[in-house]
């Protein structure tokens, strides 16, 4: 049996990672209705919250918490370089 080589060797791989780099690049957004009026609530606060995760799906990036209060939406995100 030939002993691997260090060309054939596979080396693992994480989601934050690319050829010669790690990164971790998180960030904080805050939404607010204009004029801070208090409007998130009901079928609006599901339709903001589906809208924001298509988003984020479509985008390719992960949703790591998200809240949503009456006058604005928390959310903190991974966002991967480009």
């Amino acid at each position: 049996m030939p002993k691997p080589t260090k060309i054939s060797k596979e080396v693992p791989m994480d989601k934050n990672s690319l050829a010669h780099t790690k990164w971790n690049c998180k960030y904080h957004i805050v939404f607010t209705p204009k004029y801070r009026r208090q409007a998130i609530y009901g079928k609006i606060k599901k339709d903001i919250g589906a809208i924001l995760r298509k988003l984020c799906e479509f985008k390719g990036v992960e949703i790591i918490e998200a809240s949503a209060c009456v006058d604005h939406i928390h959310m903190l995100v991974s966002i991967p370089p480009k």
